[in-house]
């Protein structure tokens, strides 16, 4: 069979898979992740099938999304992105991540306090839904060794 993900990690790559992983809410476009990899804050951890990108600046790792294409899932590819961004942001000096996740992904939450983040705080109604009320953003940190 056929991967129907290319590996290779393209803005329009990314956008596809951000699309395809983020059916709740609005998926980021190819245009946002060029600007994104353009940023010399910004790395990009994986490739098309499954990715992070996390901006890093001052000691601080701030994961800004992570997707892993639905034909992708289950294989562990989210936790094995998650451990490498964090070895290489603690390795170019980053002491502390953050990460904000929606209220209502249960999975996400799952995999972040399996990397050692904890709740730290609440964004009240953060994440529109088109079929439903708002979802709070729950604010989640660790400190990187």
């Amino acid at each position: 069979m056929t991967d129907p993900v290319s590996p290779h990690a393209t803005p329009e790559a990314l956008a596809a898979t951000h699309k395809a992983a983020f059916t709740q809410s609005r998926p980021w476009s190819a245009q946002e992740f060029a600007e994104l990899l353009a940023d010399r804050f910004t790395t990009l951890t994986g490739d098309a099938r499954a990715f992070a990108v996390v901006r890093e600046i001052a000691g601080e790792a701030e994961l800004l999304t992570i997707a892993t294409h639905p034909a992708h899932q289950r294989q562990g590819l989210g936790l094995k992105i998650m451990q490498q961004w964090m070895h290489d942001a603690a390795t170019r000096g980053a002491e502390e991540a953050f990460l904000e996740v929606a209220q209502d992904n249960t999975a996400a939450q799952a995999l972040y306090s399996a990397c050692g983040f904890g709740l730290v705080g609440i964004r009240k109604a953060y994440y529109p839904r088109p079929q439903a009320a708002a979802a709070d953003a729950m604010l989640m940190k660790r400190s990187l060794p």
